[in-house]
């Protein structure tokens, strides 16, 4: 494939909803090359866990570290937790090198092209009101080769699904290790599910540290009439996310029927921003200000608009820098949501939340009739139709496209 293409997907549903529905999920998403395209920041070999589509963690074929991308991960996670999600991660990165070679064999593809090989797995939770209690929406488990569907898991039926004639062997034997099937789902509908809560709880613990809004206040040039003043009052970093904002005129708050607001939006790392924005005369020289009240604040903030349009003539000084950082927000928001809209659409047990590669500890113990091992699990291995299964802190083998 020597032209990459991405392909964003946006779906518009259109339903009564009776009730109101949360939603979280849990993700990890590999990419392999088949070779090295020498552009800087891409890599062979990339994996990364997504809780909310928030990056939570990652790692490259350069670095093969394992290294959280939150605070709150880094804090609550200890070092043995990154050691063994390191060697995870290196195993399969060996897997994705050797099947991404046998696929282009398979399909008698040229080696000088670049090929693609995705595994996309993990979880969603939802909770109704008003019964007010999370439970399990649906689990994904499926591998795309160069943005196509490949191979999928269908957890309603336990059996994997092969959307291309290519995949057919593949599915075949797959089916044919019950321990493989009887473990996906099981891992997709529970222990996927207990490590989504507990990321999620560590979370909310980090963010109540230190989720105070940061609050800026400028003007620029209105995009409706050039000769009007678009006065903008942002509140970002805040969690959780329930704020009150309102832009006042000596200090009584305009109807929110003259304001534009964008509604409380995500940040990159689980905190939130608002902004709203009102037309005024280019001339006014009334009073401003933004007034933000937060349940972090033991007072309301109240941020005073300074009187000038920074970015009417020319981006400089601190209206240049504003401007730069609530672009940085918005796209740092919504940047994420497009870019795992991949090509296509796009541990061990008590150890690691990762489905391992190809079975976790509990399949070994169905296996050998053994209870699953902690942390360091013995080094027996096992072999069962064709899987390698062995028993080493993590490092398992996914049975690959051949078998």
């Amino acid at each position: 494939m020597t032209v990459y293409r991405v392909l964003f997907l946006v779906t518009t549903f259109v339903a009564v909803v009776p009730v109101w529905t949360e939603k979280h999920s849990l993700y990890y998403i590999y990419t392999a090359l088949s070779k090295d395209v020498g552009v800087p920041g891409v890599y062979e070999f990339t994996a990364m866990g997504l809780l909310d589509d928030r990056e939570i963690d990652y790692y490259n074929s350069k670095d093969q570290l394992k290294i959280p991308k939150q605070p709150w991960m880094r804090q609550k996670m200890e070092t043995d937790y990154w050691d063994k999600g390191t060697q995870s991660r290196k195993s399969k990165e060996q897997w994705f090198k050797v099947n991404v070679k046998i696929l282009m064999e398979r399909m008698r593809q040229n080696e000088s092209d670049v090929h693609v090989l995705q595994w996309r797995h993990g979880c969603e939770i939802e909770r109704e009101q008003p019964e007010n209690e999370f439970r399990f929406s649906r689990g994904i488990d499926e591998y795309s080769y160069d943005g196509q569907e490949f191979l999928s898991f269908d957890n309603m039926q336990s059996q994997w699904v092969a959307p291309v004639p290519e995949a057919v062997a593949t599915k075949t034997k797959w089916d044919g290790v019950d321990i493989l099937n009887k473990y996906t789902k099981g891992y997709l509908q529970k222990e996927c599910v207990d490590w989504l809560n507990k990321f999620r709880t560590f979370e909310e613990e980090g963010l109540r540290m230190s989720s105070r809004p940061e609050v800026f206040v400028f003007a620029r040039n209105s995009i409706k009439d050039r000769t009007r003043l678009t006065l903008t009052c942002l509140a970002t970093g805040f969690y959780p996310k329930d704020v009150m904002m309102a832009i006042r005129k000596y200090r009584t708050a305009l109807p929110e029927m003259e304001i534009e607001s964008t509604g409380i939006r995500p940040n990159h790392d689980g905190t939130f921003q608002l902004r709203k924005s009102v037309d005024i005369k280019e001339d006014e020289k009334a009073d401003y200000d933004c007034f933000v009240t937060h349940k972090t604040l033991s007072e309301p903030v109240m941020v005073k608009w300074d009187g000038k349009c920074h970015g009417c003539q020319r981006e400089t000084g601190v209206g240049f820098a504003l401007g730069v950082v609530f672009g940085v927000l918005i796209m740092g928001a919504a940047g994420l949501g497009v870019f795992f809209l991949w090509k296509k659409k796009l541990g061990c047990f008590n150890a690691n939340p990762e489905r391992p590669d190809g079975q976790n500890d509990a399949a070994r113990a169905f296996i050998s009739n053994q209870e699953p091992p902690q942390e360091n699990g013995s080094a027996n291995g096992h072999a069962v139709n064709g899987l390698s299964l062995l028993q080493n802190d993590c490092t398992v083998h996914l049975p690959t496209v051949t078998e």
